[in-house]
């Protein structure tokens, strides 16, 4: 046992490793060089060796050595039907023999000098489904390596394999570029002016009221002038006389020094003023300010003659058009990233470096989109609210404001075409809605909306300590939906009674590579400290549809949101599921976690995912880790099938979590995000109440507990209505927790249940939707 958790104390220094190595490594072969390196040194092992097949997927090429020779890198070459490593790729698992040259499959090389080593470990590295390589380790002596090693060498070909993904989409970057030709009418078409303060001025218009509408993503109201904040595209990219080759490179390398200490600063600010989850996009900017390739294209069109700005300018150009062509929402959101950089460079350059904007006055900022680094460097106290022309829910700017509490509206198409310097502007953080130049009865309203809204506030904080239970005893729970660590915070203000669905992703989407499970139970363990002796209910990786890491290659489907996503994805990836599941149960011991998975749809899928949860608990615990008793463990109920055969999967889990969005768009054939179907979501389909009802009523009659997840439960009279359909617990958006409280405490179980069986009644969703507007009017205006 001992040896064990040295070796595990071992595995954790070379995990450690690794992620240094990643971080500070300038290229993939420099990387999988140092990688090969440390893995040898700390597995105390003669030999560490990575191969990666070429593009044909049957010839595997020596990478990266230490212990064999390093002339026989790049010309060591096998087909996978030939020698040990191509029986790991051919067989898709792990080889092992303490006596490799008497293997019938053992190739000899005549310059590796590998001959003398009798010990051999493979295991493959994978690309989704497809092998994309070997990672070999060898020893002189003859032995067995134990499960431990094997485990930590797993561990290892998550992060290889990240790396060379993020290589290969760099590679497709560049070529791509090559075709293109570059930006000569791009300077004509930049603007020249830059604003002292209060942002850029344009055309007065004139003040009659403008509704426009976007995609809502922190909630409250906020009313101000606008300060519009200049952008990338805006910059200027001087044509004046360039110097020389040597001093436009001197230049870059200052400006590029400057840059990287403003972003550890930035990074270590947002850190301490929300949390590390928050900052830790900026780790993402250090590492493209180290990237070789990156750096040499602008300093080879600096050696052509191209002036430093605009050779920043036109590399950074690129990238953000290749990352904007991206289908996937969450890669698109990156070319921000990219732009960011950019800007920042120049500012350097062109002599326009400041500390950010100051702000000599409240105001609303409006801008084409706000990078990590304006919300870095804003003085948050003085951002009445925030407005962009682009972005969705996972730019970092709806991240940051929603963790920040400032009311912000996203994707505002004709913003900026429709905003002066000088409009007053109204934010519906809440709704989605902004309105420029509001009138006197518009600006009256939400005003008086406002009020009454910062007024409500202040009445329901007496609530926040007190047990959400019916006027005739019925007890509720009330628990919060989070996504970052920053939203712990928000959740406990706001009286969550622990956690009904944390979403994991969120925290992988702001990383480069896979978090290994130490990285993972840290942040856990954080999440479950910040609410004692209350459950968080864990949800595990759900990623597709919508949601997509930048550094996992995804299939291109129809239809996402019906293909590889979510738990299917854990299934397909099984190393990367175990390692989520290690990280869960390492960290579990500092409070109440439960475990939960997206997307089941039969039994099967229970089933395996219990014996894997069961492996992976048996081999932390033979390694010495106090896990054994094992988690609660639930499913979201999300699909049709599920529905239909939820008395069975019931028979199989702890708890059952109902969630909605989901639900309703795979009961109603309707894309929640698509405009033109939009009408057919319809949260009060008859369907979607009878399927709830039907969970409800198998967790009740099955002993189980039954929660409902999603924006339904967040409105105070669907949560009465639920209620009274048999739901016993809620997980919604803390901030919706109590005006949903208030509700259930004003009113009883019996006016719950009579309204939901009047509304189980009625055959269609307008016989529905009158009947509970009529019943809101009556209940709380």
């Amino acid at each position: 046992m001992q040896r064990e958790q040295s070796q595990h104390f071992l595995g954790l220094r070379t995990l450690e490793d690794i992620s240094s190595i990643i971080l500070h490594s300038h290229d993939l072969q420099e990387t999988l060089d140092n990688i090969v390196t440390i893995v040898a040194k700390r597995m105390g092992s003669e030999v560490c060796s990575i191969y990666l097949l070429e593009d044909d997927g049957e010839t595997l090429v020596l990478k990266a050595t230490k212990g064999l020779s390093k002339n026989a890198v790049g010309k060591i070459m096998m087909k996978t039907s030939e020698g040990l490593s191509g029986l790991v790729v051919q067989t898709r698992d792990m080889v092992t023999t303490d006596n490799a040259p008497a293997h019938p499959r053992y190739k000899y090389f005549k310059h590796s000098k590998e001959e003398r080593y009798l010990s051999f470990l493979g295991l493959p590295l994978f690309e989704r489904k497809t092998p994309i390589g070997v990672i070999v380790v060898q020893t002189v002596a003859a032995r067995s390596f134990t499960e431990v090693e094997i485990s930590i060498l797993r561990t290892i070909t998550f992060q290889i394999s990240s790396i060379v993904l993020n290589a290969k989409l760099l590679d497709s970057i560049q070529s791509k570029e090559q075709e293109r030709a570059y930006y000569e009418q791009e300077l004509a078409r930049l603007k020249t002016h830059r604003p002292s303060d209060g942002g850029r001025e344009q055309p007065e218009t004139k003040s009659k009221t403008r509704a426009l509408g976007g995609t809502a993503v922190s909630p409250g109201f906020s009313h101000g002038k606008v300060y519009i904040l200049d952008r990338f595209s805006d910059k200027v990219i001087k044509v004046a006389k360039v110097g020389s080759v040597e001093e436009e490179l001197h230049k870059f390398r200052i400006a590029l020094e400057k840059v990287t200490i403003q972003t550890i600063y930035m990074e270590k600010r947002v850190s301490e003023l929300l949390s590390e989850d928050d900052a830790s996009i900026f780790h993402t900017h250090l590492m493209i300010l180290e990237d070789r390739g990156f750096l040499n294209k602008i300093n080879d069109l600096i050696d052509q003659g191209v002036g430093a700005t605009r050779a920043v300018h036109e590399v950074v150009q690129g990238y953000i058009e290749v990352f904007s062509a991206m289908e996937d929402p969450y890669l698109r959101e990156r070319s921000a990233d990219m732009e960011d950089i950019g800007r920042r460079i120049i500012d350097v350059l062109e002599g326009n470096e400041n500390d950010g904007v100051k702000l000599k006055e409240k105001r609303v900022i409006v801008a084409e989109d706000i990078f990590p680094s304006d919300m870095a460097m804003l003085d948050h106290d003085k951002i009445l609210g925030i407005v962009t022309e682009k972005g969705n829910i996972y730019s970092h700017a709806a991240i940051m404001a929603k963790s920040l509490g400032i009311p912000a509206v996203v994707g505002v198409k004709g913003l900026l075409h429709a905003a002066n310097v000088k409009d007053q502007v109204i934010v519906d953080g809440t709704s989605g809605h902004i309105y420029l130049n509001p009138e006197k009865q518009v600006r009256e309203e939400y005003l008086r909306l406002e009020k009454e809204y910062t007024i409500r506030l202040k009445e329901l904080e007496p609530l926040r300590d007190l047990p959400a239970v019916t006027s005739d005893g019925m007890r509720i729970l009330l628990r919060a939906n989070i996504g970052l660590l920053s939203d712990v915070r928000t959740a406990v203000a706001n009286g969550a009674e622990g956690v009904g669905l944390y979403r994991t992703e969120f925290p992988y989407m702001a990383r480069t590579t896979f978090p290994n499970r130490e990285e993972q139970a840290s942040l856990y363990r954080k999440i479950l400290e910040g609410f004692p002796g209350q459950p968080v209910n864990i949800r595990t990786l759900d990623i597709g549809g919508d949601k997509g890491l930048p550094y996992f290659s995804y299939p291109h489907e129809d239809n996402p949101f019906l293909g590889w996503r979510s738990i299917r994805v854990s299934l397909d990836e099984e190393e990367i599921f175990r390692e989520q599941l290690a990280g869960i149960l390492l960290a579990a011991p500092a409070g109440q976690a439960t475990i939960m998975f997206p997307l089941i749809s039969c039994l099967d899928e229970v089933r395996r995912i219990r014996s894997i949860l069961n492996s992976v608990v048996a081999e932390l615990c033979r390694q010495g880790h106090d896990v054994c008793g094992g988690l609660p463990m639930g499913i979201m109920v999300e699909v049709p099938a599920a529905v239909q055969i939820i008395d069975r999967l019931a028979a199989e889990v702890d708890y059952l979590s109902i969630g909605t969005n989901d639900l309703i768009q795979y009961l109603l054939a309707a894309d929640r995000n698509n405009a033109k179907v939009k009408q057919y979501y319809e949260p009060y389909h008859p369907a979607v109440l009878h399927a709830i009802k039907r969970v409800a009523d198998v967790g009740q009659r099955m002993g189980k507990k039954v929660s409902v997840c999603g924006e339904m439960a967040a409105d105070p009279l669907n949560a009465l209505l639920l209620v009274g359909m048999g739901v016993r617990e809620f997980s919604l958006s803390a901030p919706s927790i109590p005006l949903v409280k208030q509700a259930l405490r004003s009113h009883s179980l019996r006016l719950c249940q009579a309204m939901a069986r009047k509304v189980l009644a009625f055959d269609t969703a307008c016989d529905i939707k009158r009947y509970l507007a009529k019943r809101r009017k009556e209940l709380f205006e």
